[in-house]
């Protein structure tokens, strides 16, 4: 039997996915702003913060460049979204070990609760860390150490799950177990490098590794 007692998931690329969603707001965004990337490079802005990536590419024009995306993001978001196999079935079984269930993104609070309402899971989850609860995101323990004092877990008995170099780095830096999840846009490859305690082929593999 596992020690797992909380589990904290990744929201976009991880339980829902929104990958193209994310694309065709950052190909509007550039776009809208005269400016060419090809998808292989858009692909790697997925993950860090939105102010992050646009000061890394274009820091006179930050503010404006997350306002287009963003408007872009919510106007299209339910078209897109959806969730990943078997999500829902593993939650609910998790839910009825009496884990505790936690979501830890880099996006603001307003469009991770429409991300979890567009697909009917939001009931599964006792708390929201996004990035307007935090001053450091992901890869900073910040996130991770936050929700786990909201729920008083141990770092032990704590799981973080997601689909970005920069959800496991985060995990590794608060000092708990972490799993990745072979479904990332970036390719399995680039998350086993970083050396999570797990990989996930399948939502389902969360059961076998919480021992329900």
């Amino acid at each position: 039997m596992s020690s797992i007692r909380t589990i904290l998931f990744d929201l976009d690329g991880t339980l829902i996915d929104t990958n193209e969603l994310i694309i065709a707001s950052f190909v509007h965004t550039f776009q809208h702003y005269g400016k060419e990337f090809t998808r292989e490079e858009i692909i790697e802005f997925n993950g860090p913060p939105l102010r992050e990536t646009f000061e890394n590419t274009y820091p006179d024009q930050v503010e404006e460049m997350i306002e287009t995306y963003r408007e872009h993001n919510l106007y299209h978001h339910d078209n897109y979204v959806k969730l990943f196999p078997n999500v829902v079935e593993t939650l609910e079984r998790l839910k009825s070990e009496n884990i505790q269930l936690g979501i830890v993104t880099t996006k603001m609070r307003k469009t991770a609760e429409k991300g979890l309402k567009a697909t009917g899971i939001e009931h599964f989850f006792d708390l929201i860390i996004a990035l307007d609860d935090v001053v450091h995101a992901k890869p900073h323990p910040e996130p991770v150490l936050k929700a786990m004092e909201q729920f008083d877990a141990h770092p032990k008995t704590t799981l973080m799950v997601g689909d970005n170099p920069h959800d496991i780095k985060s995990g590794i830096n608060a000092g708990v177990q972490t799993a990745a999840v072979a479904w990332t846009f970036k390719g399995k490859e680039r998350l086993q490098a970083y050396n999570p305690t797990y990989m996930l082929n399948d939502m389902e593999d969360l059961l076998k590794i919480v021992g329900v």
